[in-house]
């Protein structure tokens, strides 16, 4: 019998477990942090051998292949010494792959994966398809094999799980754009980064597709000197193409032979650019699994986007709040400023992944009126804006943070919370911090 171990006990973890025991492996689950009591109860449900607050490491170094969570760096000593192993060290989304037949559609990208994946998913949801949404957001898609017989699979892939792949290929794979991101686990070199996130076509042939974004430099540079395998479908705002997706005057034009569409911008229910990108991804990835543009028309115009970004909570005199929570990196808060058009007092900071905030230095000297740092340590944000912004004030709890908020802001302001940052210094995840946002700006 082979011998499973994972690392992690959270949901990627406890599905690859159930997976794991269904298909014969002999298991464990070993976490460093304490593990949930919801996930202690599944595990002793499928009688799981597990164990939490530290790593056993006579159990864990005679394993056959190890499934390592992603929030998990491979520079950690324990994780190395099974490399020297020779031991197989990967993500759920290669294990769980190999258990399945369903034609996969995987989404990568910086930012606007999550709401390109839940906006394919709705797409062909609509069109009747029997389709499992999974891999970053919402259940395990490991579980969802244990349990479920989908069709279809529309996966959310970070960067980290894709680090984790050795086979794993999807039909249709999507990069939304690629923007310095997690640098920090990347030893600082954005190279690498890209690498990583490429890796989800590194085992496509001819028969597979790869959407992307060709306004973005970073991917197109990138193509030219590391080719690959599967059909090239392009989209773009700027110039018009003879394949894939492009934006003519307020209309998106798909083409994909032999399938056309047409569509006003007007009728997205996302407001701003980067939605129109995801739309087209969205839309271009559909039609590439067959579903029709009736529905894709139709249903597009129906969709409601991800919570925690660019979520609007409440008006209180006259004053718009934002929840842009998920926002974790330098260019989604990019987005979130550029689409705002009134007086920004804005909430920002949590834990540092590499930022350059100059980036956003013309935007925040534009419209940001009030800036309220959010953090355990908010020395870089200090340092970049103090001389900028006039009041910078220095929060560390979110209910401190609104009630500041609440004080500087005046009619006609948004507030926006747009973190550009992790939030694992204050939260429990961009979630949970987004939720506290909402809380505190109902309470005031």
């Amino acid at each position: 019998m082979k011998r499973l171990v994972v690392l992690g006990g959270g949901e990627s973890g406890v599905g690859t477990a159930i997976l794991g025991k269904q298909k014969g492996f002999e298991v464990f689950v070993s976490d460093k942090g304490a593990i949930k009591g919801k996930y202690i109860k599944v595990l002793e449900h499928f009688e799981i051998e597990w164990e939490q607050h530290q790593h056993t490491e006579a159990k864990i170094l005679n394993a056959d292949v190890v499934m390592k969570s992603p929030g998990i760096p491979e520079k950690v000593a324990l994780v190395q010494k099974l490399i020297a192993k020779q031991i197989p060290v990967i993500s759920e989304i290669e294990f769980a792959s190999k258990y399945t037949n369903a034609t996969i559609i995987g989404i990568t990208g910086s930012n606007g994966k999550t709401t390109t994946t839940m906006l394919t998913d709705h797409l062909l949801r609509e069109a009747g398809f029997n389709v499992g949404m999974a891999g970053n957001i919402g259940d395990s898609y490991a579980k969802m094999i244990a349990e479920k017989n989908f069709d279809h699979y529309v996966l959310e892939i970070s960067s980290f799980q894709l680090d984790g792949i050795v086979d794993f290929k999807p039909k249709v794979a999507v990069i939304t754009n690629i923007t310095p991101d997690h640098l920090d686990r990347y030893a600082y070199q954005f190279e690498n980064y890209i690498a990583s996130k490429f890796r989800i076509a590194m085992n496509q042939d001819e028969n597979d597709y790869l959407v992307y974004d060709s306004d973005d430099k970073v991917i197109s540079d990138w193509l030219q000197k590391h080719p690959v395998q599967s059909k090239l479908v392009p989209f773009s705002l700027h110039e018009k193409l003879e394949w894939g997706a492009w934006l003519n005057d307020k209309t998106i034009n798909i083409n994909i032979e032999p399938n056309t569409l047409k569509m006003s911008t007007d009728f997205l229910s996302l407001e701003g650019q980067h939605n129109v990108k995801n739309a087209m991804a969205a839309g271009i990835a559909s039609l590439l699994v067959k579903v029709r543009k009736e529905t894709i028309f139709n249903s597009i115009q129906s969709f409601q986007g991800a919570p925690h970004r660019l979520e609007k909570v409440l008006k209180i005199n006259h004053v718009e709040y934002i929840n842009d929570s998920k926002a974790t990196n330098i260019n989604a808060t990019y987005y979130a400023l550029d689409g705002i058009k009134k007086p920004i007092v804005w909430i920002v900071g949590g834990v540092d992944k590499g930022n350059d905030y100059g980036q956003l230095m013309p935007m925040v000297r534009e419209k940001v009126k009030a800036i309220i740092c959010l953090g355990a340590d908010n020395t870089k944000l200090v340092e970049a804006f103090g001389n900028v912004v006039e009041p910078l004030v220095e929060t560390y709890s979110m209910e401190e943070a609104i009630k500041v908020a609440y004080k500087v802001s005046e009619r006609g302001d948004t507030v926006l919370l747009s973190p550009a940052c992790a939030s694992f210094d204050l939260f429990e995840n961009y979630e949970d911090r987004g939720n506290q946002f909402k809380e505190a700006v109902k309470n005031l």
